[in-house]
């Protein structure tokens, strides 16, 4: 058995001459919490797409649970609960008919799960769906995705609508929970600052390419900004060097205190994903989709 709950192999995704992805490698690990991250229009919904059976790559292949995505797709779709940035359900069904006709459709249906989560989300069952704000709907559409026990929870920007709150609730108690009940989360979103405390791995995209796939710790151990008092030094491994002052900064990806030792008074500091995120993927490019 594959340790991987998710393997991508060479993926590439094209919408005529136009290349969304481009020969993406990654592999998701059981039991991890694994962010994509990239602009908008760096690809990722694309890929999610073919994760979902959805969309077949124009290369490579995609593996879940060491099922094919693709080919396996309607055996895949009873492990694997989902929440796409477009989801959405019929206006007039109330919350409990949509709940009562997803049941009939998995195995491992947990109706106490919807019970508890739209209690804890403040959703009433006998709301129609069309009432509900977006945020009320993405958290009906979560509590539903959660209800059929997946061992894969894939997530499209989940925190789109909702309140600082509920995102915060998202992040610490839905996503944390899961974690530590082993089951994987693979997920894409803007909202760096709550994804960083809990995220194992990160991935992020630029222009379809996969520009780094680490572990967040390892990530955040190697990219430091570094203020120094002259301009004429020389930063090995800088990601991007500005004039500060009257003196020089710089972001590596490579700090180590020895081979930075040479620096003698420069100011040294962590940075966090967001920071780092800017200084990987913030150039402007040709979007994709």
């Amino acid at each position: 058995m594959s340790d991987q709950a998710i393997e991508i192999a060479n993926v590439t995704v094209r919408y005529g001459r136009h290349e969304a992805v481009d020969d993406v490698t990654l592999a998701v690990p059981r039991g991890a919490v694994y962010a994509l991250l990239g602009r908008n229009g760096a690809g990722k919904s694309s890929l999610v797409r073919c994760l979902l059976g959805q969309q077949k790559p124009a290369a490579g292949s995609i593996r879940l649970f060491n099922h094919d995505a693709w080919r396996e797709r309607a055996a895949l779709m009873q492990r694997i609960g989902v929440v796409t940035e477009d989801a959405d359900a019929p206006p007039d069904m109330t919350v409990a008919a949509i709940e009562r006709f997803c049941s009939a459709l998995y195995t491992r249906w947990d109706r106490n799960e919807v019970e508890e989560r739209l209690r804890r989300f403040g959703v009433r069952a006998d709301a129609r769906f069309g009432s509900l704000s977006k945020g009320e709907k993405k958290q009906v559409l979560l509590a539903l995705a959660l209800a059929m026990s997946p061992d894969l929870l894939i997530l499209d920007d989940p925190t789109l609508g909702l309140d600082v709150v509920a995102r915060k609730s998202l992040f610490d108690e839905v996503i944390g929970e899961l974690a530590d009940r082993g089951i994987t989360v693979f997920l894409t979103t803007h909202d760096l600052s709550g994804i960083e405390t809990i995220a194992d791995r990160i991935a992020i995209l630029k222009n379809g390419r996969l520009m780094l796939e680490e572990d967040l710790d390892a990530l955040k151990a190697r990219f430091r900004r570094i203020r120094v008092a002259s301009r004429a030094v020389a930063f090995e491994g800088a990601a991007a060097v500005r004039n500060w002052g009257g003196g020089s900064e710089a972001i590596v990806s490579n700090y180590n205190e020895v081979a930075f030792a040479h620096l003698g008074n420069a100011e040294v500091a962590p940075m966090s994903l967001e920071e780092i995120f800017i200084a990987v993927a913030g150039e402007t490019e040709g979007a994709r989709s």
